[in-house]
């Protein structure tokens, strides 16, 4: 542990913190009220706890995992985050408060939870994220547990609650400060995982398997469904990267339609890698698709790929910054042969064709309706 400057204020520490290597925007901070919140409310309790009896989920830039050993003592606690970004996040500004070791980065399974007497909580946007975040809680944390889930006032609803009862025997919620809400959650009940999830498309003729973080579950999203339509005017191709690979349905109708393709899918989400490997399972394809866990392609060497399929996302928290999408465009021209294709669809909106001629190269309109664009980008 490396706490020589370590900050020992809730201000001093909060000031250090930033997004980086996420998106930063002034309209987007490192730190909440929703942090700050569920820090003050799990004070005490994280104050009585031993090494290694504190647990955080999804902590989006560190302000949780930091704030509880800066300012309340916590020791050896485990974090599992499903974003990658996330977790960068959180090791540079462990690095720049002096607190590097004090962590440790673990998956959602039954590791984050065993011993743990507190787990603080961001609470997910989807609410079967949060509900398999309960049941992993609920499986494996002692019988002792306080599981504490914050989130921004508008975004709560009592579905949460209801979430939270399948796998807690008592729910209450704090009262609101600065629009956001703690709810707290005791008395675990332990039972099996209900994910991932799995449903038939027999439309596309595939199956589609999620875990409770992954965009769009198990459903196809129309964008997806709208870009899926092109697949058979896409040039061929010896290797193929799913962009952003969500629960893999890319990937799969794919490795499925041209047996012939090396297919690669990468994702920055622990819950879309998982869904996706097991998507691809479920298909018969586990030998045809290599997934991995990444920022914006990184592992994928520059050059190497004819073909990127992506439906980038284009919100960022609540707020719509287009350079989300704009590091995914990025990343193709990055990894796209000379004369590679990026397919790519979005909302027309928002009307991404100059970039694409900017960052990747000469682009044309395949597909469009009044509300998706499919267009395809020629690496320069």
């Amino acid at each position: 542990m490396s706490n020589a400057s370590a900050p020992t204020g809730a201000e001093e520490l909060f000031a250090q913190l930033r997004r980086a290597p996420d998106v930063e925007a002034p309209e987007l901070v490192a730190v909440d009220a929703t942090d700050r919140l569920l820090l003050d409310i799990a004070g005490e309790l994280i104050e009585a706890t031993g090494p290694g009896e504190v647990a955080v989920v999804d902590d989006g830039y560190g302000a949780l995992t930091l704030g509880a050993v800066a300012l309340h003592g916590a020791r050896d606690v485990r974090v599992a985050q499903d974003l990658l970004l996330g977790e960068l996040a959180l090791a540079r500004n462990a690095e720049r408060t002096g607190l590097t070791g004090t962590y440790r980065s673990v998956p959602l399974s039954a590791d984050l939870a065993a011993g743990a007497r507190v787990v603080l909580v961001q609470a997910p946007k989807a609410l079967e994220a949060l509900r398999e975040i309960a049941e992993v809680l609920a499986a494996s944390a002692p019988p002792d547990v306080t599981v504490l889930v914050g989130g921004r006032v508008k975004h709560m609803t009592h579905a949460m609650n209801d979430v939270l009862r399948d796998s807690f025997t008592d729910v209450s919620a704090s009262l609101a400060r600065q629009k956001s809400r703690v709810l707290v959650a005791r008395g675990p009940k332990p039972a099996s995982s209900s994910f991932p999830r799995s449903q038939e498309h027999p439309d596309l003729g595939l199956t589609v398997r999620a875990h409770g973080a992954a965009f769009a579950g198990t459903k196809i999203d129309i964008g997806t469904r709208t870009l899926l339509g092109c697949l058979d005017r896409m040039a061929p191709a010896g290797t193929a990267l799913d962009l952003g690979a969500g629960s893999g349905v890319l990937a799969a109708a794919l490795a499925r339609s041209r047996p012939e393709l090396s297919v690669l899918a990468v994702d920055q989400s622990a819950a879309a890698v998982a869904s996706t490997r097991a998507t691809a399972e479920a298909n018969g394809l586990a030998d045809r698709i290599q997934v991995v866990r990444d920022d914006a392609a990184e592992s994928i060497p520059a050059g190497s790929v004819d073909l990127v399929v992506c439906n980038p996302p284009f919100h960022v928290g609540a707020a719509v910054v287009t350079t989300a999408a704009d590091r995914l465009f990025a990343a193709a021209a990055r990894v796209l042969r000379p004369g590679g294709e990026l397919w790519t669809v979005y909302n027309s909106a928002l009307r991404y064709k100059p970039t694409l001629n900017r960052l990747v190269g000469p682009t044309t309109v395949a597909h469009q309706t009044p509300k998706f664009t499919v267009a395809v980008a020629t690496r320069r």
